[in-house]
């Protein structure tokens, strides 16, 4: 049984959660965009004061490790390992696709509109740029069956998984595939997003398994190297 701080930055969501044995205790969260170097600290202080805790109340610290945005997820992983680092408390990291498919396996309203949810895959989307995704297909018991990938997405796309079963696609990422992927056996979940909430059973376990990761020397899970990009404009103009 557990006290963790869980932190979600790895897309245009900043999302931390507060979990007790496994169950929801408390949640701040923003979908403003990636603001996360300055909500992200004012949310941790605040979700703590409010409910009485302290870093040094707390049994570990989970981290969304990827794939995802590059900066949101530095903007994280420093987070935690900072606080990791100054209250001696173990770190979690957990996969960032998995924890957006575990709220959706617990929706009793989603599984409705699946014919055979047991068969069915299940495929998160996390937007990287123009057709691509970063994704992966979960099982009914989010098990991972395809490994994660970025994907650029056409309308041939996964064709042969959708002649044998259906594909439930969501995230932020699935939105721009819904024109694309035209199967009868795509169906597309606009409610589901990325969120500190769905990491909270997942890290419970991890905690329960003493899955921890070495604080100095964890990475995020990037999948893709870093890309900057150069303003075309003239600044000296």
């Amino acid at each position: 049984m557990a006290l963790l701080l869980h932190i979600e930055t790895s897309t245009a969501v900043c999302s931390v959660a507060l979990g007790k044995d496994g169950d929801l205790l408390a949640l701040k969260e923003t979908k403003e965009g990636m603001k996360h170097a300055s909500h992200l600290t004012v949310f941790i202080g605040n979700i703590l004061k409010e409910n009485n805790f302290t870093p040094a109340d707390l049994d570990g610290v989970a981290i969304s490790m990827g794939p995802g945005s590059y900066t949101g997820l530095r903007i994280g992983v420093s987070t935690a390992k900072g606080i990791c680092y100054g209250a001696n408390l173990p770190l979690i990291a957990i996969n960032t696709l998995q924890a957006m498919t575990k709220p959706l396996l617990d929706n009793t309203d989603v599984l409705a509109q699946i014919n055979n949810p047991e068969k069915a895959y299940y495929c998160p989307m996390i937007d990287a740029r123009r057709m691509e995704v970063y994704t992966a297909f979960f099982n009914n018991k989010n098990e991972l069956i395809r490994d994660i990938s970025a994907d650029i997405i056409d309308e041939n796309s996964y064709s042969n998984e959708l002649s044998e079963r259906e594909i439930v696609f969501f995230g932020d990422g699935s939105s721009k595939c819904k024109e694309v992927i035209k199967s009868k056996n795509g169906i597309f979940i606009d409610s589901i997003t990325t969120s500190a909430i769905g990491m909270i059973k997942l890290a419970e376990i991890k905690f329960q398994n003493k899955e921890f990761e070495d604080v100095a020397y964890f990475e995020p899970f990037y999948l893709k190297d870093f890309v900057a990009t150069t303003s075309k404009k003239n600044i000296f103009k």
